[in-house]
């Protein structure tokens, strides 16, 4: 057991296990966890500068016939507008608006032991929707959601959007909309530097394996397990934890987060290479059309020509640079309209 580690990690992040919660400002706040237990793109995934997309109106809830989802347009979602719809509207009565968040990984979305905030990625860009719909020094709940708990909040309209590392795929579009990728990761594994796992392959085999509950991890391992024993919990720093302590031998999540655990973490590091594609968006009600535009909206300014003065690598030089380095500007708006 590497108690210090473990001590140092819990001292830094709030454990969503204990149903713990922070104030954060008087402006934002972090209710209890849910759950329990046409213009031309913007920097592609190489990297490449193009000027932003034009903003289009379209009426309320707008949401013309697409095509079937497959692998290759999954990443697609709608054009962007700053026209108001129901959705919209609804936030703007309210005086607030709801965000579900992760409270517990590192650079992404975690409690700042220092200020007792809520910082990180996921959180500047939730700041920045909520600061286009309400205007300056907006009302922002944050809700702490654990994995498993994603798409049930936004299905009961808990929250009026996700913004936690979640990837656009087929099986969740189904359930919930999304707006475009605002980050490119994928799946890895994560382990001891002293282990003899090497990737995600055949050295895993006997190994127990852990990975959050209804993340793309947990699906990859049930599809291919290389002989590894599956253990899976309600949050991703739950599996360094069991890592730390022994009863877990490797950890599958996105190299994301990977990157952010490892960080906490001097004994431990990213195995092999990204094996799956994982294009983060912001999650919404299906219903939600025009909220969806707008988030689009958003992330258009957020992403501004791609330069190095954008709010996007701004962002990422401020929160993810260090652990993630080489990434030349976000990942290209795909529509579907």
């Amino acid at each position: 057991m590497r108690a210090r580690g473990l001590l140092n990690l819990r001292a830094v992040l709030a454990p969503v296990a204990a149903g713990m919660s922070v104030m954060a400002t008087a402006a934002a706040v972090l209710v209890p966890a849910l759950g329990g237990a046409a213009g031309e793109e913007g920097r592609g995934r190489g990297g490449a500068a193009a000027p932003a997309v034009t903003h289009r109106a379209y009426g309320p809830g707008a949401a013309p016939a697409v095509a079937k989802c497959t692998a290759r347009n999954a990443a697609e979602s709608l054009r962007p507008s700053p026209e108001d719809g129901p959705a919209v509207s609804r936030i703007k009565e309210k005086g607030q608006l709801v965000v579900g968040v992760d409270q517990n990984t590192y650079r992404w979305g975690y409690r700042d032991p220092v200020t007792g905030e809520l910082a990180g990625f996921d959180i500047d860009l939730a700041r920045a929707v909520a600061e286009d719909i309400l205007g300056p020094h907006p009302k922002v709940v944050f809700k702490a959601v654990p994995t498993s708990q994603r798409i049930p909040a936004l299905q009961k309209r808990t929250v009026d959007l996700v913004v936690r590392t979640m990837t656009i795929n087929c099986a969740r579009k189904e359930q919930v909309a999304f707006s475009t990728a605002y980050f490119q990761g994928g799946q890895q594994v994560l382990a001891p530097k002293v282990s003899k796992v090497a990737a995600f392959d055949d050295s895993l085999r006997g190994k127990r394996v852990c990975t959050a509950a209804g993340s793309t991890g947990e699906s990859e391992l049930s599809a291919q397990p290389h002989g590894a024993k599956v253990l899976t919990v309600p949050n991703q720093l739950d599996c360094l934890v069991r890592l730390q302590l022994g009863e877990a031998d490797a950890v599958v999540t996105d190299n994301a987060l990977a990157a952010a655990q490892a960080a906490q973490d001097p004994a431990v590091e990213l195995k092999g290479r990204p094996f799956t594609d994982e294009p983060y968006g912001v999650a919404m009600n299906r219903g939600d059309t025009d909220l969806v535009r707008r988030v689009n909206k958003v992330l258009d300014d957020y992403r501004g020509d791609g330069g190095a003065d954008s709010p996007w690598m701004r962002a990422y030089r401020k929160w993810l640079q260090a652990d993630l380095p080489g990434i030349s500007g976000p990942p290209s708006p795909e529509y579907s309209d």
